[in-house]
């Protein structure tokens, strides 16, 4: 009963995946590179899997030009936030620290580049996100966006901005690294400067990938993740860690296929960097009524805890800690709301749904959206060891004695409201209630 678990970790088919996926180049969305990594993705879920596809849907196509930032003492080093428009502004440049909706309603920032930290401060009750932070900007009359890191390293992070309605941000939106956000504001808080952002803007493509194992029943689990990652780095933990796990799982499930009582459908995602595109996609376009809960692996093996957030669904924290305890392995557990990955395009209105990622001491993405995402800081062991545990935790999902009710929408509105999440996701326009 026991031999599947030294199967996984003796496998190396997920972590050949991801060797796969980093070693492709660019797999912006959108892109070429996208592409070739969700058709590599479908043919090695095909290894194992059923009725495996690729599922194409148009997107807003966005690549990067050069970008500046000039000073009156020279030219500052910066990259463009993906989805910002390609323009050049001039304006007098704010040091707004965090960039905390206070922090915006206590400074006249009309007209300004605003400039603010990726971090939030340790006092502070919630992580305000980049796009609300963005958002308020913009609201405010900014003309430009500067987004300060706070890491060391000299490294400028990414990020979209934009959103469903208006998928090109509204003003030029820049990362810059904490060593040049930190001179920025020591040298030029209030002096006039210019923000200028190359970009090539056109129609484009994107698809998810599709696959399935188990009964064909009227119920399903979806287990998840995204293909897509940004173009400046390999995007080995956000999230081709995540896209080779659902290949390994796919490929241990279809040993055990005898034990699935409902229908495991796998989906890795493309364009989840640019707004949730392809999940979004997807869930305008599935029966939700019929899945059971969602397992998105968005974040996994960046460090060896898994962390899950449950989104207030007891059942679905229960059975993780219950996998947990059977295997003796510590995991963590959030029942907060996490709008900020796929899972969230079902979850929003009432989906079971797990995000699962990593338990780690960093504050924000660590390495994630930045020139460090890189396969280097990944270790095989943690991957095999998560393996693991994913894999038992899909089993008891896809057993029909596994239930869990679907919340509804004014349940999740309530939470979000309660959680203080309700007036980022208004000023960003992700708000669908």
């Amino acid at each position: 009963m026991t031999a599947w678990i030294g199967d996984l970790f003796r496998s190396d088919v997920g972590w050949n995946h991801l060797e796969t996926l980093v070693d492709g180049g660019s797999r912006m969305a959108g892109t070429t590179g996208e592409r070739q990594a969700a058709e590599a993705t479908r043919d090695a879920l095909a290894e194992y899997a059923r009725d495996v596809r690729l599922d194409e849907f148009p997107i807003q196509g966005w690549e990067r030009g050069s970008s500046t930032i000039e000073t009156p003492a020279g030219e500052e080093e910066c990259i463009a936030l993906p989805r910002s428009p390609a323009e050049e502004v001039s304006g007098r440049f704010v040091d707004l620290g965090h960039g905390l909706p206070r922090d915006f309603e206590q400074t006249d920032v009309e007209g300004a580049i605003v400039m603010v930290s990726a971090d939030v401060p340790d006092w502070y009750d919630r992580f305000v996100h980049r796009r609300e932070k963005y958002y308020y900007a913009v609201r405010d009359g900014a003309v430009g966006f500067v987004f300060k890191n706070h890491y060391e390293g000299c490294l400028p992070p990414t990020g979209s901005v934009g959103n469903d309605d208006d998928p090109i941000g509204s003003i030029p939106a820049v990362g810059v690294s904490k060593e040049v956000g930190q001179r920025l504001g020591r040298r030029f808080d209030g002096e006039t400067v210019d923000l200028a952002v190359e970009a090539d803007i056109a129609d484009a493509t994107s698809q998810n990938v599709h696959a399935e194992l188990g009964p064909d029943t009227d119920e399903e689990v979806l287990v998840t993740s995204h293909v897509d990652a940004h173009d400046i780095a390999e995007g080995a933990m956000d999230n081709g860690a995540g896209t080779a796990m659902v290949v390994e799982l796919a490929r241990a499930l279809a040993d055990r296929e005898d034990e699935l009582d409902r229908t495991v459908h796998f989906i890795a995602y493309g364009s989840e960097e640019v707004g949730l595109v392809g999940s979004g996609y997807d869930a305008r376009n599935r029966n939700q009524d019929r899945i059971t809960a969602i397992l998105n692996l968005d974040g996994v093996v960046q460090a060896r805890t898994l962390s899950f957030y449950t989104h207030g669904f007891d059942a679905l924290r229960a059975v993780a800690e219950d996998v947990a305890d059977e295997f003796g392995h510590p995991i963590h557990t959030t029942p907060e709301q996490g709008p900020h990955s796929d899972h969230w395009q079902y979850v929003k209105w009432g989906v079971p749904g797990y995000h699962v990622t990593s338990k780690t001491d960093d504050e924000g993405r660590g390495w994630g959206h930045t020139y460090g995402d890189t396969l280097d800081k990944l270790e095989r062991r943690t991957f095999r060891e998560q393996a693991i545990l994913l894999t038992a935790l899909a089993i008891r999902l896809a057993d029909d004695g596994f239930t869990v009710a679907h919340a509804s929408p004014d349940d999740i509105a309530a939470a979000l409201e309660a959680e203080d999440k309700a007036e980022g996701m208004k000023v960003t326009g992700d708000w669908p209630y």
